[in-house]
């Protein structure tokens, strides 16, 4: 029987070191962050709602949007995927649905956040968070969910009152606490702004944290999050900035140099282990198992004398 992959994520986070995440908007994004070596990857809210809708996140997708492309990852990696399930979607009620389809979607863990709903990125301005009774409410919802359909899922409470108007690491801190008696089992600190939040934070939160090293937050170094205890570090859009910063410049030299461009592109990248569009994404083992598994006369027909990529 294939291991579940919250089974593997706890696996993975008992070794104690930091567990690099990074954030993937597509399948497409989780397949290379799998192949350049990382052991769990993120699926990203902002760049879900970036690269679907082109909007920015500001709670404008639904659950089924962040489901269905989470299930996609989660389908196409072996890594554990970690999503981002925004405020639940609704209250403590909306959430019990919430996490059950997630799981059935096969995610090892998700991130549900304090916010008031419409949500927006923990790192801009104009964020409000729900009552303490209310988050508490969603998180022991949650937790009778998982522990009913896959008791190793694991439960992230994002907090978000650091970044709020009149916010404050105390707020933070006392709300943290609270989450991880009311079930959750880790917490992410959102938009901590200097690296002595950071060591506050680690040292009275009772329990493992996610951290967003990203926007107003420092960029501490691997070593150091490994110093502080910290259990997940998230590198959330990096995917998504990298794609849409070569898009724009290949659109941009496009428009101005025609098909001179792409076959400069092409050229350049020939020995890109992407560059080969239909070999990375993999032509060939559709042919491998086409051979296995259709009429060896039939693939032999399809493929010989046929014009085009030859797996």
């Amino acid at each position: 029987m294939r291991e579940r992959s919250s089974t593997k994520l706890r696996c993975l986070l008992k070794q104690g070191k930091t567990l690099v995440k990074p954030g993937a908007h597509n399948a497409l994004a989780a397949r290379i962050i799998e192949q350049a070596g990382f052991r769990c990857c993120g699926v990203t809210g902002y760049g879900v709602s970036v690269s679907l809708l082109g909007r920015p996140d500001v709670g404008l997708t639904t659950m089924s949007e962040i489901v269905m492309v989470a299930r996609y990852i989660a389908s196409a990696v072996s890594i554990p995927v970690i999503a981002d399930a925004d405020t639940g979607f609704g209250n403590a009620i909306n959430v019990m649905r919430t996490v059950e389809e997630f799981i059935a979607a096969g995610v090892a863990a998700i991130h549900v956040e304090d916010q008031v709903a419409p949500k927006r990125c923990g790192h801009v301005a104009g964020k409000q968070v729900i009552p303490l009774d209310e988050m508490i409410g969603k998180l022991r919802a949650a937790d009778r969910v998982r522990r009913e359909l896959d008791p190793d899922f694991v439960l992230i409470a994002r907090c978000d009152a650091r970044g709020v108007a009149g916010g404050s690491v105390d707020d933070l801190i006392r709300r943290a606490n609270a989450y991880l008696e009311a079930g959750a089992d880790m917490i992410f600190p959102e938009a901590l702004t200097s690296e002595a939040e950071v060591e506050r934070c680690a040292r009275e939160i009772k329990g493992p944290l996610h951290y967003n090293r990203t926007g107003v937050s420092p960029r501490l170094t691997l070593e150091r999050l490994n110093q502080l205890g910290i259990a997940i570090v998230s590198n959330a859009t990096g995917a998504l900035r990298a794609s849409a910063v070569a898009m724009w410049d290949y659109m941009h030299e496009f428009a101005r140099d025609d098909v001179a461009l792409v076959n400069r592109f092409t050229e350049q990248h020939r020995k890109h282990p992407a560059g080969d569009l239909h070999a990375f994404v993999g032509f060939s083992e559709i042919k491998r198992l086409e051979e296995e598994f259709l009429p060896r006369e039939e693939v032999a027909k399809k493929y010989a004398g046929a014009v085009g990529f030859q797996p």
